[in-house]
């Protein structure tokens, strides 16, 4: 190749490819002057410092010119002046670039750049201007022979030997590749192939870099690089789907494709890490796109579903997904899906552009099918709910395991008897069997999320005390104790669906009265349930029910309740939970029971019937 030059001014772009020495190489140049930009030195060295692998490409670039130049093949020089803070702040400006062009211009030089930008600004000044074009070669990543086609990620990590979990969904195994452990020098030439292939591979993102990782998405691949001071040593994680799959090879009932196809508008899909969400979002976006013919968008970071030419994948715009949200209600797709919702911008995000009118499909972490709503109800005003999410599918091992649907309703809330306590309501109802699984309400300023399993059935822990109880004494807790110092020791107890009993010391007591009972009337009507106040240290002491012994004698059953239990104290008796009598124990905590009477009869047939017999101290 002829080409005529005797003075070259690379730029950055050109040392960090190679092309200097590729173009003395394969040119017929007769001794040529390379001048090079001090620009260009500050640039690459500032890279290096940064563990940038083209900052280190590029010096060796330069030290290889220092070869040829003592070959005497080439001239080497550098001038030109160093870029400033202000120069280095909006490098990304052209700044440096302009540097680079005066000493072009200067030294009458010609600006060798593999930028088009600069090539094309170049000529627009006048500067002669030699554009290198360097043709990308597709090739695969070293890692991909990790791989095969049941390898789910692979696990590098320096001086550990390399893993991975094979399988699908529900059914994965962690194996150990092979015994070599990976050296730092090793891994660091395996981060570089990943980080130059997302500079020239127009499938291959550098999705996030931040002090300490990388994550970058190369077509199927998502390559997360982590390394110190983030991690204590250099590990590269490569996560690929097994599964692609079609909506029909889950196998729905007739009656949810109905509803995925005419009526769901705001669907939450959940499970736990690697139970399938992301295979099942992939079968449904590509349903609704080749089977519905909708117009589907992804918001994603990263960019990992692998979804057809036909789905438009956005990225957060500017590192916000606000920004994306924005440009989404400007296309206005048919259904958009959001993955993952995690932080409370991205339910917010996932609300406005449901309320907006969009349809939207948002991928949720969850352990159990009622999380995911739970998680939104806990960020958005209760009365929108079903407007945001009318459909939560839950995925279990590759399955779709519940559905539920959300509807509104005004009642009082399960557990609670009084009318007064209507109120707005959202029930969680399985969609296949129409069953109640969970309410949600407001209780005072309390969002609860109630289990109908929790409320409809006793807890083996405590059969005195419904969860709606609990709840109902933890909220009037909370508001009183806004009222009362810090240190002031206050207790509450539910006696019924319509009362309760609050306990707190004397003093107080006309303070949380207040005026003609003004004040204790607000916390009523606030809670919902009317309170009497009580002095504590009067409240009574209610013991815990234990087993009571049964000694038999010719003439007596005497019923042993234990010496610490003796001196005259009274004592509720009973069979099974239901009462029997009230008695006073002797000295040596005996209450003695002829034979012969109806008493003693009742207790050996109980005792035969093997039916617990059970005491609790009276007050």
């Amino acid at each position: 190749m002829c080409i005529k030059m005797k003075c070259i001014i690379p730029d950055t772009s050109a040392v960090i490819i190679g092309a200097v020495s590729e173009l003395i190489e394969n040119s017929d140049l007769d001794y040529p002057e390379i001048i090079v930009p001090e620009a260009v030195v500050c640039e690459l060295e500032h890279q290096a410092n940064d563990n940038r692998s083209e900052g280190r490409r590029g010096l060796k670039e330069l030290q290889k010119l220092q070869k040829l130049q003592y070959e005497g093949e080439i001239s080497v020089s550098f001038k030109g002046r160093r870029p400033t803070n202000y120069d280095i702040k909006y490098a990304k400006s052209g700044e440096i670039d302009s540097i680079i062009r005066d000493l072009a211009r200067s030294e009458m030089g010609t600006l060798l750049t593999n930028d088009k930008v600069q090539a094309e600004t170049a000529k627009a000044q006048g500067i002669p201007v030699y554009y290198y074009k360097q043709e990308y070669i597709e090739k695969p990543l070293s890692i991909e022979s990790f791989f095969d086609e049941n390898t789910m990620s692979i696990h590098l990590k320096e001086n550990v030997v390399p893993m991975a979990k094979k399988g699908t969904p529900g059914h994965i195994d962690f194996e150990i590749l092979n015994e070599k452990r990976y050296s730092y020098k090793e891994l660091k030439e395996i981060v570089d192939e990943i980080l130059d292939k997302a500079k020239s591979d127009p499938k291959t993102y550098l999705e996030s870099e931040k002090e300490g990782s990388f994550v970058v998405q190369s077509r199927e691949y998502r390559i997360s690089i982590a390394y110190p001071p983030f991690s204590e040593a250099l590990e590269i994680t490569i996560v690929r789907p097994v599964a692609n799959i079609s909506l029909d090879e889950y196998h729905l009932s007739e009656k949810l494709l109905d509803r995925i196809r005419t009526s769901a508008e705001g669907i939450l899909i959940s499970g736990s890490p690697g139970a399938g969400k992301s295979t099942f979002v992939q079968a449904i976006a590509k349903y609704y796109s080749s089977k519905l013919n909708k117009v589907v968008k992804t918001m994603e970071s990263p960019r990992d579903l692998q979804l057809p030419d036909e789905i438009t994948q956005y990225a957060p715009l500017e590192g916000s997904m606000e920004n994306t949200a924005d440009v989404l209600l400007l296309v206005r797709p048919d259904y958009t899906i959001y993955d993952e919702l995690r932080k409370n911008t991205d339910f917010s995000i996932f609300a406005d552009m449901r309320l907006a009118g969009v349809g939207m499909i948002g991928v949720v972490h969850a352990t159990r099918p009622i999380d995911a709503i739970q998680r939104i109800a806990s960020r958005v005003e209760l009365g929108v709910i079903p407007s945001i999410v009318d459909t939560s599918i839950y995925i279990e091992d590759g399955k779709v395991t519940s559905v539920y649907e959300t509807k509104m309703t005004v009642k009082v809330p399960t557990g609670m008897k009084e009318a007064d306590l209507a109120r707005p309501v959202i029930e969680v109802r399985d969609f296949e069997t129409g069953e109640l699984k969970n309410e949600i309400y407001t209780y005072g300023e309390q969002t609860i999320v109630m289990d109908m399993d929790l409320v409809n059935g006793s807890s083996q822990e405590d059969n005195y005390k419904s969860s709606v109880d609990k709840i109902a004494e933890k909220e009037i807790l909370r508001k009183i104790k806004k009222l009362l110092p810090k240190k002031a020791k206050v207790e509450v107890e539910v006696i019924s669906p319509e009362r309760a009993n609050i306990y707190i010391p004397d003093d107080f007591v006309p303070k949380i009265i207040g005026k003609n009972g003004k004040r204790i009337a607000e916390i009523e009507e606030s809670i919902g349930i009317s309170l009497g106040v009580e002095v504590i240290e009067d409240k009574p002491v209610n013991k815990a029910p234990f087993e009571v012994d049964i000694v038999h004698t010719k003439k007596q059953l005497i019923l042993d309740l234990g010496k610490e239990n003796g001196g005259g104290k009274n004592f509720d008796i009973f069979i099974n939970n239901d009462y029997l009598l009230t008695a006073t124990t002797s000295k040596k905590g005996e209450i003695k029971i002829k034979r012969g009477i109806e008493l003693s009869d009742i207790i050996i047939e109980a005792i035969e019937m093997g039916l617990a017999i059970t005491a609790i101290q009276k007050m």
